[in-house]
């Protein structure tokens, strides 16, 4: 048996079985929409992966909680963090789940929440239910790009992805009704605050496969290892990231342990978190530069990504970047600061094809070569380590003038 993957329109709501509004409630600034609802039309199995930081947010401790059950509604607020509000905090989560619960005619415990946007301030629940009753009367199977345009912060553009798989197996013998295909569909935001450690990042995936929720979390873990925890735009870990994914069942395709579906299935989630991660990096606040870095030769996944993070995060590399100075003592200071296990006497880098170090030592190269690679939107940048059989590719970006007045005022 084998499959094709394509892309196709809808976003989250490409999948079926899944309903969506994004609606403004007053979180945020007259017009911009501050509110997400989804109806999942039949109960859902979900997913999760979350944030590592100690001041994990109400919502994401109530989302952990939620994701034993069967999943029917998820609601997502942008404009408020709804973190480190203590006891109030919990309570305005769970009667978010409880007002959507209402409407959605389920359990308060078949709701999802998820918040991004200010921490420290209580959620006004007014606004909320309001918003909540609104967003009830918008759902539709194309609202999809309006939940997407709700859960935005400091975000520039909307992100999302959708992507179908049909099995090939019959060639061009078939017609493409009779060929069993399935869905999955995503939106994410991010823009600041992004080095998510898990397993202010957000995403939401929805498939339409049959699948039990064990085989639904370890699919989502794989995929987050290789796609947003190898993402950074400033190091921070915020209290809320989360990824959730719901199957709501719906298509003819059913998953029931490992074989070549499975296999299908893995690949296009794989690749829809892959697709969200760039958009959110390419959306990195006040970036004007991608680093495409990929640590080649490393012993195994930890040893690369350490070492990937700390060259990404590094002050110094990105002001290097923004300044499209080839400055590779920066990186190789960045690399042993790590505390990775690696030879720095094998240590090969490149920018783009222009080799800059050879075996820990520097080289004479083609400044002018250099400097056309680094004015690149999208800067490659290949570290060998020549140790191992892991190769890891990871984005961050540069550091600006413009991210420190977008951080400098996030409050005002």
């Amino acid at each position: 048996m084998s499959h094709k993957m394509e892309k196709v329109e809808g976003g989250i709501t490409a999948a079926g079985g899944v309903e969506a509004a994004g609606v403004h409630c007053g979180l945020k600034k007259e017009g911009e929409k501050d509110l997400a609802l989804f109806r999942l039309l039949q109960p859902a199995a979900a997913a999760g992966v979350f944030t590592t930081n100690r001041f994990k947010a109400p919502p994401v401790t109530l989302a952990e909680k939620h994701l034993t059950n069967s999943i029917k509604g998820l609601v997502v607020n942008s404009g408020n963090a709804n973190a480190c509000t203590g006891e109030q905090g919990f309570k305005d989560a769970f009667s978010t789940a409880q007002k959507a619960a209402q409407k959605l005619d389920c359990h308060p415990e078949e709701v999802l929440v998820a918040s991004t946007g200010v921490i420290g301030v209580y959620l006004p629940m007014d606004k909320i239910y309001s918003g909540i009753e609104l967003a009830f009367e918008e759902l539709s199977p194309r609202g999809g790009r309006d939940a997407a345009e709700a859960i935005l912060t400091t975000d520039t553009v909307i992100k999302e992805t959708s992507y179908r798989v049909v099995d090939d197996s019959t060639g061009d013998g078939g017609t493409e009704g009779e060929r069993p295909y399935f869905y999955i569909g995503g939106t994410a935001k991010g823009s600041g605050m992004i080095c998510p450690d898990m397993a202010t990042m957000l995403a939401f995936l929805v498939t339409d496969v049959k699948i039990s929720r064990d085989l639904l979390q370890k699919a989502l873990q794989e995929a987050v290892k290789y796609s947003f925890n190898t993402i950074t735009v400033d190091g921070e870990t915020s209290t809320n990231d989360a990824v959730l994914l719901m199957a709501t069942g719906s298509s003819d395709v059913e998953i029931a342990g490992e074989g070549e579906t499975w296999e299908a299935f893995k690949e296009a989630l794989l690749v829809a978190c892959r697709d969200l991660s760039y958009q959110i990096i390419a959306d990195g606040e006040g970036i004007t530069k991608i680093i495409k870095l990929t640590v080649k030769g490393a012993p195994d996944y930890e040893t690369a990504r350490t070492i990937s993070r700390s060259i990404l995060n590094s002050a110094l590399v990105k002001t290097a970047f923004f300044g499209e100075d080839a400055n590779w003592g920066r990186i190789i200071t960045a690399m042993g600061a790590s505390g990775a296990d690696f030879s720095p006497h094998k240590v090969d880098i490149f920018l783009g094809d222009v080799q800059v170090t050879s075996a820990g030592r520097g080289l004479v190269f083609d400044e002018d070569r250099a400097a056309q690679v680094l004015a690149q939107r999208e800067v490659p940048l290949l570290v060998d380590l020549h140790l191992g059989p892991e190769t890891l590719t990871t984005w961050g970006c540069d550091l600006s003038y413009e991210y420190v007045s977008i951080n400098s005022a996030y409050r005002s």
